[in-house]
């Protein structure tokens, strides 16, 4: 099939994009003390370079004592801030597009863990899962903290000239924490029903958008499962997202990325729509799909040595040729191939890579 869907421009009111390709998120963990470096930089720069429309960065994380797990994670405040700029100005150069994903990951940290291994890992109301209560729960004061951290971090993003922002608010890190009725059992204001659990979320966007403006674009990322549990689902009916997405939407999220492991896969039982196309079709507001884009493995099977061969795209192409949802985000593919959508566009499949566990100590 034509590749032609994928092309297309994307006109939003605060993002304007050459194509439909967005570079999905992926952890490395290759800033030394957590500062992007100049490999960093060239790693974006090659994906620039190579046609992607928009560049989400890897989670780089929030000013936040418990906010990292590793020290090479890259972080996203003070010092650290003039690896960013730099990467910046290098993918602005090559012609493309770039969000930063702010992250904290809240009770996936374990003790001890991180830049700072004796500052406390942080939950909701202290559940590592929803049989196992081992921390304390967060209060008030320490909220309010959190999302003073995150809006400053906003804030950082537009002023390096980045292009838009990503919360991260799924797969079990702390925004999806508090979304997640396996590790939220506060009683307070931000636990209880589905729509009281998104207030977390609420507040740091409502802070985040009273700092920076309307006009610079929100993306948030959001999945059903998590890391502690693969068919986990915040919302089990149509009906259930809607609920859990209009709060979201109305503090000011502009575009949805929506998580799921393989992006062909129904949410919902009687509609072939994906979580991305429920998204789009419940807000109005554009989303962005992804999970195994290109490859015949999904990403845990890799990452335990699995090989993921080249898979046609066909389906892909017929699903934005719909309008089922407006972008389409890369990972692996784009991991092993930089120029993957060159390669797309010019009809050359016989020359995309397969993508293995071992390609990861090789990539910049």
């Amino acid at each position: 099939m034509s590749p032609e869907p994928l092309f297309k421009s994307f006109e939003h009111p605060k993002l304007a994009l050459p194509n439909r390709i967005v570079m999905a998120p992926m952890t490395r963990q290759l800033s030394p003390n957590g500062i992007p470096d100049e490999m960093v930089r060239d790693y974006y720069c090659r994906r620039a370079e190579g046609g992607v429309g928009l560049i989400i960065t890897e989670g780089t994380t929030i000013p936040h004592q418990a906010a990292s797990s590793h020290i090479q994670i890259p972080r996203f405040h003070d010092r650290a801030l003039e690896g960013w700029a730099q990467v910046v100005e290098a993918v602005h150069k090559a012609g493309g597009k770039i969000a930063p994903q702010l992250w904290h990951v809240g009770v996936i940290r374990k003790p001890g863990e991180g830049p700072c291994p004796d500052y406390q890992t942080i939950s909701p109301s202290g559940y590592l899962n929803p049989n196992k209560k081992v921390l304390k729960p967060l209060s008030l004061p320490e909220i309010n903290e959190l999302i003073v951290a995150y809006t400053q971090a906003a804030v950082s993003a537009r002023d390096l000239g980045f292009d838009a922002l990503e919360l991260h608010g799924a797969h079990g890190y702390l925004i999806d924490n508090f979304f997640w009725e396996g590790t939220n059992k506060r009683e307070d204001e931000y636990g209880g029903s589905l729509i009281k659990r998104t207030r977390f979320a609420v507040a740091i966007i409502e802070s985040i958008r009273a700092e920076i403006g309307e006009d610079f674009p929100i993306i948030l990322r959001f999945s059903q499962w998590k890391q502690q549990d693969f068919l986990a689902k915040l919302a089990q009916t149509p009906e259930e997202l809607a609920q859990f997405l209009e709060p979201l939407s109305k503090a000011g999220i502009d575009i949805f990325h929506c998580s799921t492991r393989r992006f062909w896969e129904a949410e919902f039982a009687g509609s072939e729509l994906n979580l991305a196309g429920w998204t789009q079709q419940l807000t109005g507001k554009s989303a962005i799909s992804v999970g195994s884009v290109g490859l015949t493995e999904e990403f845990v099977a890799t990452y335990r040595d699995g090989i993921a061969e080249v898979a046609n795209i066909d389906l892909l192409i017929e699903r934005m040729a719909a309008n089922e949802f407006d972008l389409i985000a890369v990972g692996r593919a784009l991991l092993a191939n930089p120029e993957w959508p060159q390669l797309i566009r010019n009809g050359k499949m016989d020359k995309v890579k397969t993508f293995s566990k071992d390609l990861l100590v090789e990539l910049v």
